[in-house]
């Protein structure tokens, strides 16, 4: 199986290849069209700001082949929300995949969200086998609301998403890859997920 790590300057790269080999694969980081076109699994990692993350996706033209891929997607935390319609996050633009808006939390809950949450409402072959309430990590500050893409929710001051699905493209706010046992489980769910 060939599974790719979009490489486009803003992912966790390191931790989430461990969790990879851990489950018995190889990943490769690429940002080369054909590379990603040819995969059979492809992540989208992202840490840290939505603007700058989405202004290195169009210089590498890497916004315009991740809406038309057709193998499983996996979205990952920034990734999920670049994957949104938009972002209040530096007034930025999405893919436009998931048909939501990412949105900030108020000042009445302290931000960013960091720590461990449980997960709750899933619903999606993401989550063969994995129990409702189980803890994952998550570290953000910003959140896509509720919506009928939601695969899983998440309490912080306010029920969330913190998963999403369309067709063959999924999300997740929280770090299956810094989740342990269960997060690797998620990704396991995805990697054997069927075109």
């Amino acid at each position: 199986m060939k599974i790719v790590i979009i490489n486009y300057g803003a992912g966790n790269i390191q931790s989430i290849m461990f969790a990879i080999e851990r489950l018995g694969f190889q990943a490769v980081l690429s940002n080369d069209w054909m590379e990603i076109k040819a995969a059979d699994k492809v992540i989208f990692p992202g840490v840290g700001e939505a603007s700058s993350a989405m202004r290195m996706l169009v210089d590498s033209g890497l916004d315009v082949l991740i809406p038309t891929l057709k193998q499983p997607v996996l979205g990952i935390c920034l990734g999920m929300q670049l994957m949104c319609n938009k972002s209040e996050e530096g007034n930025t633009i999405g893919l436009g995949i998931f048909d939501v808006d990412v949105i900030k939390f108020t000042p009445k809950v302290k931000v960013p969200q960091m720590g461990w949450n449980q997960i709750y409402n899933l619903k999606s072959p993401l989550f063969q086998g994995i129990a409702e309430n189980e803890y994952m990590y998550l570290v953000h500050s910003f959140y896509a609301p509720r919506c009928d893409e939601a695969i899983a929710t998440t309490n912080y001051e306010l029920e969330y998403a913190s998963a999403l699905q369309k067709d063959n493209f999924y999300g997740t706010q929280f770090h299956p890859e810094k989740s342990g046992d269960i997060g690797e489980k998620i990704l396991a769910n995805f990697l054997k997920l069927k075109d």
